[in-house]
């Protein structure tokens, strides 16, 4: 009596789920928590906050797997609306740190508005094209650039470039797979490698000295350079197979920034190498795969535009990361996807997977 009515509990979990998804999530997940282990120098505290974060993220996946696209869709204009709020509120009541105002204090916790916009944008403008659909002019494209910029202008105010530059690629893909011209890319291109002087003359001091340290870093290799350096130091040491788990010298030594975040990717390469970088890649590329089918045969216009702008926002994150940590890309501050120790990043990657799920299940 107890056997069907366990089976017919795991059918109604498993239902919404993408079986391929969670497979790769699954085993980078699982990737994570070793490596977390022996960047956190072999101890459990770290572990067990993510296994929180994730048994939450993985819960709000769940439910939003089971949604109809349609009805998470109705969602998008308070929760745009929310988090732009929320970015209002950090510059007034927002915690400090490092110079960056970027967290806001919820008592219990703290969270960081930006990465709810991170969904919160791509849901709104997806939202929006769907609406006028049939009705499409060159002047909506105007409009959903506004509902992009909004956002994106309240972030760097905080500062933080990185994260700024990644709302506003989730945005322009859903602009990109709504149709806008190539024309009008084109000439968006120019115009910002134009304008790049005028851009460079209002950066922050740090984010100057982050491109000029990627040009070279050995000019400042106990400051601005550091991390670049210890992080190549450590990729290039790993050789084709790795010192091993728990044998990083450059990570047991301290030597590696923000190990258990940012670059988490240069323990990872230290300890299992360039073997070890192939499997990851593969992984991350499996996902990317899945998630490309899944957009390629959505059955409407919204969940085209997100599970496109979702797909590509993933592959940005995963590049951007691995790019600054190997000293090809400045450093920004952008966490390794599903890898990084991180509770509102981490929440923001699941809701995105969840969307997906629930894009794919339309189809059944």
């Amino acid at each position: 009596m107890k056997t069907p009515l366990i089976k017919q509990i795991w059918q109604q979990i498993k239902e919404p789920l993408d079986g391929w998804l969670m497979l790769f999530l699954g085993l980078i997940f699982a990737v994570s928590m070793v490596l977390l282990y022996s960047a956190n120098n072999q101890s459990f505290d770290k572990i067990d906050n993510k296994l929180i974060y994730t048994a939450m993220a993985l819960t709000v996946m769940w439910v939003i797997a089971r949604m109809r696209p349609q009805s998470v869709m109705n969602f998008a204009p308070p929760i745009y609306v929310l988090g732009v709020l929320l970015l209002i509120a950090v510059h007034f009541k927002g915690i400090t740190v490092n110079g960056s105002t970027r967290w806001l204090s919820l008592g219990v916790t703290r969270i960081q508005p930006s990465e709810i916009l991170k969904i919160a944008l791509p849901m709104m403008l997806a939202w929006f094209f769907q609406k006028y659909e049939l009705s499409l002019r060159w002047w909506h494209y105007l409009i959903a650039a506004a509902i992009m910029l909004v956002p994106v202008g309240l972030v760097l105010k905080q500062p933080d470039l990185g994260t700024a530059l990644l709302i506003a690629a989730a945005g322009f893909f859903v602009l990109f797979f709504a149709g806008l011209p190539w024309k009008v890319i084109l000439a968006g291109a120019v115009m910002a490698a134009a304008s790049l002087p005028i851009v460079w003359n209002h950066l922050h001091d740090y984010q100057r000295k982050r491109v000029l340290t990627l040009i070279d870093p050995t000019t400042d290799p106990l400051g601005t350079g550091y991390h670049i350096i210890q992080s190549m130091i450590a990729i290039g040491s790993g050789g084709p197979w790795g010192k091993g788990w728990l044998n990083g010298t450059q990570t047991h030594l301290d030597y590696i920034p923000e190990r258990t975040t940012d670059f988490i990717f240069a323990v990872y390469s230290e300890e299992f190498g360039l073997a070890g970088n192939a499997v990851l890649l593969t992984l991350y590329l499996l996902i990317l795969s899945r998630a490309m089918m899944i957009t390629a045969s959505a059955q409407t216009l919204y969940g085209r535009l997100m599970a496109g702008s979702i797909t590509m926002s993933f592959f940005v994150y995963a590049f951007v990361n691995m790019g600054m940590v190997s000293g090809i890309l400045p450093v920004v501050g952008v966490p390794l996807p599903f890898m990084s120790y991180g509770g509102t990043a981490s929440v923001t990657l699941f809701i995105g997977m969840g969307m997906l799920m629930g894009i794919s299940n339309l189809r059944r």
